[in-house]
């Protein structure tokens, strides 16, 4: 594991550091460690370089194996064999007392760990899905911690230096703009990938092959509740990418609606498009409007009732769920469009002008008529209407410019 045994050097002054023998037990490394650590702690008053020399020669007693190394060989053997790895002494610290013994006012040196980045997927949902409620089965893949090195990366789990950043992580690169012109530009080192810290080929954890993390694929399920809005988040917490002193990320599912060919939903109304045909629009009408739920709802007009062009009618506790009130619900809006024919015959006038009130043409006298005008109508499309004045506007206003400028040619020739 370490390669060639060192020769033998000084391995009584981890030792002399804890103020025990040699043939300290277990316990009295313990009792010793947790006497010297309080007192010389920096929180409290104490010396910083005590303390960390406390942490590392308890470090490697407490260790059998390491105990063992430096025993034989000293303290040089453990620096060649581990590439000089050494643990933060708070960390050390902290985990030998389990928290901190001082309370909440201490331990303010402690390392804060930073939050793994969340996983957010867009999930696309019917408005029947919304109306209903549904659950959706999906496969992710994922990076979890290695369960063989814990996420170490390294069967022994020592790790050393990156030569290449000096376990900063980051790489800066000079690029030059110009005479005295550089850019400095920070970026993660390529050989650590960013870590700070690289493991040797024979140390590398035979599972992650020093990665830390393995791949890992479960099935999520995704409720979706009766309700729910568009864009509306479901979080599963903690379920994304792990990776060594990272808190784990949250998985987000964000709802995307999908367009309906019937209904539109406005907060927790629904709107529903029918077009009548002019009689039915006259002389009353019913028919079946299939909801959300697959039921079918008798729509009907009252009796002698007369639906005019883009008139509207409501039903109560017929649009959409509330969320989390699910027996709550919207209004139903039925926005009606009457559809008139193209043309009447001439019996078909006089039948309707039968029933109905007589038109303007009967209130004008004889003489106003023939002071009237004769006109004819046209069909138009307004759309296209619009664009031709557009592009007639627009070409007004190029003739326009083009007279200013000629004008102002003709006067400033004519002065010389």
């Amino acid at each position: 594991m370490f390669g060639r045994a060192p020769k033998k050097s000084d391995n009584t002054r981890y030792y002399e550091i804890l103020g025990v023998s040699k043939n300290a037990s277990q316990v009295d490394l313990k009792k010793a460690y947790r006497r010297a650590a309080i007192k010389n702690h920096p929180d409290k008053g104490g010396d910083p370089e005590k303390f960390k020399e406390l942490a590392q020669a308890y470090e490697v007693l407490s260790d059998p194996e390491k105990r063992e190394i430096y025993d034989q060989y000293g303290e040089d053997a453990l620096k060649e064999g581990m590439g000089g790895a050494a643990h933060d002494p708070f960390d050390i610290f902290q985990s030998f007392f389990g928290g901190n013994p001082f309370g909440a006012g201490g331990g303010s040196r402690g390392r804060r760990q930073r939050r793994g980045e969340d996983v957010v997927q867009p999930l696309k949902v019917s408005l029947e899905e919304l109306y209903n409620g549904t659950s959706k089965k999906l496969s992710l893949s994922r990076n979890v911690l290695c369960s063989k090195c814990k996420g170490k990366g390294s069967k022994s789990g020592a790790s050393m230096k990156c030569p290449g950043c000096q376990g900063s992580g980051m790489k800066v690169s000079i690029r030059h703009l110009g005479p005295s012109m550089i850019q400095q530009m920070q970026h993660p080192c390529n050989e650590c990938k960013g870590t700070g810290e690289t493991i040797s080929d024979k140390d590398r954890c035979p599972q992650c092959r020093g990665e830390k993390v393995v791949h890992d694929k479960r099935v999520l399920e995704v409720v979706v509740e009766k309700g729910m809005q568009n864009k509306q988040k479901i979080t599963f917490p903690g379920e994304a990418d792990e990776a060594p002193d990272y808190i784990t990320g949250d998985i987000v599912f964000i709802l995307q609606q999908k367009d309906h060919p019937k209904f539109k939903r406005k907060g927790d109304d629904l709107f529903f498009e029918h077009t009548l045909p002019l009689t039915e629009a006259l002389c009353g009408f019913q028919f079946a409007l299939t909801h959300l739920d697959g039921r079918q709802l008798l729509i009907k007009s009252n009796p002698g009732e007369v639906v005019k062009p883009d008139q509207f009618k409501a039903i109560n506790d017929e649009g959409m769920p509330m969320y989390q009130r699910p027996f709550m619900r919207g209004k139903l809006f039925i926005h009606f469009t009457v559809e008139f024919p193209d043309s009447l015959s001439a019996e078909q006038c006089k039948a309707v002008e039968s029933v109905l009130p007589l038109r303007m043409q009967s209130q004008l006298t004889d003489m106003e008529l023939d002071e009237c005008e004769e006109t004819t109508l046209h069909d138009v499309n307004m759309e296209e209407e619009m664009m031709r004045k557009q592009a007639q506007q627009a070409q007004e206003a190029y003739e326009e410019d083009e007279e200013m400028h000629g004008g102002a040619q003709r006067v400033q020739c004519a002065q010389q």
